[in-house]
């Protein structure tokens, strides 16, 4: 159980505060409702770019990492299709240089032209390090616009194209950030050996006279159900074929997310999972072989995935996926078997705890979903899963007609 008071600040500003006296370090967590899924289609990857630009100098400090250094502190961020989050880690007694440093970037970044072109420069390369020129690096690039054809999601979060930041210029960047960074569009969560009230002052001190701004309502498309299998064959210079099967799946927080995780983990985790058991030792059909979710917000994807030995044809590999998703669809899972992956959950899920800024994260994104509250239900609804609850999940998503299909075919060896 993670204890917590929230606060609502007049801007719009939601405070979260988690005491923890275990340990001297607290965690300042802030994260944007932005992510990449609320991006003009032709100008993605805008979310992304921002992360690098919020490290940029903001109005009325121009090196954002000196002064938290000075004080023993650490930051990072991260993005996603759903969200931007940024957070420090700082000795408890320092804290207030988080409040500083955070107020003054949503308060209003430096926006210069050196800074845009820098940045611009650093995502552009990393677009093509880790997504052109990296081997199977380009596969989310026409994975999501194969699975997705209206939502959002069918970009990842680095964007479309690397012209689509090349473009950007100050006026666009000027324009997202002032829709979207916003006290109003804001969570905070500070945790760690800190108390509730004092936290509420130093945030009314720093973020307070922020005023709230008008947002950008954009409605998010939903994706229309698909009724038929899709697929697609790419050929590149890879040291092996390569096979991917995205199943789209629920939400969030629809009833169902937990039973469908819990398959994933069925499938795959670990080397006693049944894929590795099965497809890589037993009939030595995969190098490698993983099933996960997305964990998106919105309807995610369920993916299958898997490298081919050499002497392996693309259509045993299908076939040998297909046997073991009609087992899961037809065969009651083994109480035991599933009981293994819910204790999984359960240690991974706790042990998470243990850690005061994965504290701080959680709980700043639950309040996203909708309520931080939900974090302590988590591990309720996901041992209360059945049987009878991964076979209707597994009838439901891991349907052909509810499938695209990437062929990641490798130019030196070519086996169909």
């Amino acid at each position: 159980m993670i204890d917590f008071v929230k606060f609502k600040l007049d801007n719009g500003l939601v405070l979260i505060v988690h005491t923890d006296y275990s340990t001297p370090i607290a965690a300042f967590n802030l994260l944007y409702r932005v992510g990449s899924k609320n991006e003009d289609p032709e100008r993605t990857g805008f979310a992304h770019l921002f992360e690098h630009l919020m490290f940029g100098g903001s109005v009325n400090i121009p090196v954002f990492d000196e002064p938290l250094e000075r004080v023993g502190g650490e930051n990072n961020a991260f993005t996603t299709n759903d969200l931007t989050n940024y957070y420090i880690t700082v000795p408890a007694e320092n804290i207030e240089t988080a409040f500083w440093l955070e107020s003054d970037r949503m308060l209003s970044l430096a926006f210069s032209k050196k800074s845009l072109d820098v940045q611009k420069s650093v995502v552009i390369e990393e677009f093509n390090q880790r997504y052109l020129n990296q081997p199977y690096g380009d596969v989310w690039l026409h994975l999501r616009p194969l699975s997705y054809k209206v939502h959002p999601y069918r970009w990842p979060t680095i964007g479309q194209s690397p012209e689509h930041i090349s473009r950007a210029t100050l006026i666009d960047v000027k324009n997202f950030f002032f829709s979207h960074y916003a006290p109003n569009n804001a969570i905070l969560c500070v945790a760690g050996p800190v108390e509730p009230d004092n936290i509420l002052s130093l945030t009314q001190k720093w973020f307070g006279s922020i005023e709230p701004r008008q947002l950008v309502s954009k409605s998010i498309p939903q994706e229309p159900e698909q009724n038929e299998s899709r697929h697609l064959t790419l050929e590149r210079d890879v040291p092996f074929n390569a096979i991917y099967k995205a199943y789209h799946m629920c939400n969030r927080l629809h009833a169902d997310y937990a039973a469908v995780d819990l398959l994933s983990d069925l499938l795959s985790n670990g080397h006693s999972s049944r894929l590795y058991q099965r497809l890589v030792k037993e009939k030595q059909l995969f190098s490698s072989v993983n099933a996960y979710i997305t964990g998106d917000v919105d309807e995610g994807l369920f993916i299958l995935t898997g490298q081919l030995y050499g002497s392996t044809t693309f259509s045993q590999a299908e076939e040998a996926l297909d046997q073991e998703i009609e087992e899961l669809k037809n065969t009651p899972v083994d109480g035991v078997e599933l009981e293994k992956v819910k204790n999984k959950f359960e240690a991974n899920f706790l042990f998470e705890q243990e850690n005061v800024l994965n504290n701080a994260m959680n709980l700043a994104y639950y309040e996203l979903l909708g309520n931080a509250d939900l974090l302590n239900s988590e591990l309720q609804r996901y041992a209360s899963i059945t049987n009878d609850d991964i076979k209707r999940v597994a009838n439901i998503t891991l349907n052909e007609n509810n499938c695209s299909t990437l062929y990641y075919k490798s130019k030196s060896n070519g086996k169909r």
